[in-house]
């Protein structure tokens, strides 16, 4: 508990932060099929990559899987928001399931520009992390010949049917920084690659990455709120030891350590974008009850984007106080 000698501290909130649309749309989609369909709902791989979420959806009835075969035939099946392959699809066919596809919208375009490509004949560059389920979900998406890297040095190791006849797509949870040295080395080493506009980059990710940047020149330490396994929380991290910064990945304010804060006088605090804003909160409510805490909110974009649900859920409403175990989320 704090006192009148406590030190002070100043948090300084990165904004945007938190759950984007993607997430926020897998998130509802899990939540309005149980209030559909009742319990259990099936989840292939973890709908977003954040314990709490998956934790919370398990309490109201949400069974967790690594693969369709445990699912019983005919059950009411989620794929995660990082999409999945067609073999995947094909075995949800055959076990007759009720498949809701919560795939960001981003990741399916991604999908389609893929096939577009290799309809015609092209050789396609996947810049993007091997073993990442988004990854491995286009993989499974796109007939014909993919060269997954994600290192400028691995284009000239590049094996290609026709040099002129080469495309690239990316990861959606790489910003246009993390990309653009590695398409740089492709459009020199294949003059007439073709690939999306950097406007195609999923708006979210570069959005938060730009927030920490900004950030970053403002604060003597920084926290971001996500999971180990989150390709872009762990970017958001990155980008603040870039800086210099102390900079740590936490998955809620139990990991807060109080050796970090020794000296420190601003911290900036961000999320990635699968982190629930009500672990920001409990942060900071953990930081006050060691120190005097102000707050203020950097300006930043407002992002105001939303993805329509399935057709079958679009009448449903979200159970009531869902949005109590996510916090208000960071852009509203």
């Amino acid at each position: 508990m704090t006192t009148q000698d406590s030190p002070e501290i100043e948090v300084i909130l990165a904004q945007p932060r938190g759950f984007c649309a993607g997430v926020e749309r897998a998130i509802d989609i899990v939540e309005r099929a149980l209030v559909k369909y009742g319990a259990p709902v099936y989840v292939r791989h973890e709908i977003v990559h954040n314990k709490h979420v998956v934790d919370t959806l398990k309490e109201r009835g949400a069974i967790f899987v690594e693969e369709i075969d445990e699912v019983p035939a005919g059950a009411v099946t989620v794929f995660s928001a990082h999409g999945v392959s067609q073999k995947v699809e094909e075995g949800a066919e055959l076990r007759a399931l009720d498949v809701l596809d919560a795939t960001c919208p981003l990741v399916t375009k991604v999908h389609k520009e893929g096939r577009r490509y290799a309809a015609k004949g092209y050789d396609i560059v996947l810049v993007g992390h091997l073993g990442h389920p988004e990854v491995e979900g286009t993989l499974g998406q796109i007939p014909g010949t993919v060269h997954v890297i994600s290192e400028p040095e691995e284009v000239d190791t590049l094996n290609v049917g026709n040099p002129d006849a080469v495309a690239f797509v990316t990861q959606t949870t790489l910003s246009v920084n993390d990309t653009k040295d590695v398409i740089a080395a492709l459009r020199k080493r294949f003059p007439n690659i073709i690939g999306p506009d950097t406007r195609d980059i999923c708006y979210a990710t570069q959005n938060r990455q730009t927030a920490v940047i900004e950030l970053s020149k403002q604060v003597d330490l920084l926290l971001v709120v996500g999971a180990h396994n989150s390709s872009n929380s762990n970017r958001l991290r990155e980008i603040g030891e870039n800086f210099g910064l102390p900079s740590f990945l936490i998955q809620n304010a139990d990991d807060l350590k109080r050796e970090w804060l020794g000296g420190v006088k601003r911290i900036g605090l961000t999320a990635g974008a699968s982190a629930p804003e009500k672990l920001v909160q409990e942060t900071i409510n953990r930081l006050r009850e060691t120190h005097t805490v102000s707050v203020r909110t950097l300006d930043g974009v407002e992002e105001n984007v939303h993805f329509k649900l399935p057709p079958e859920l679009s009448d449903v409403p979200r159970p009531a106080g869902a949005m109590k175990a996510w916090g208000e989320a960071a852009q509203r």
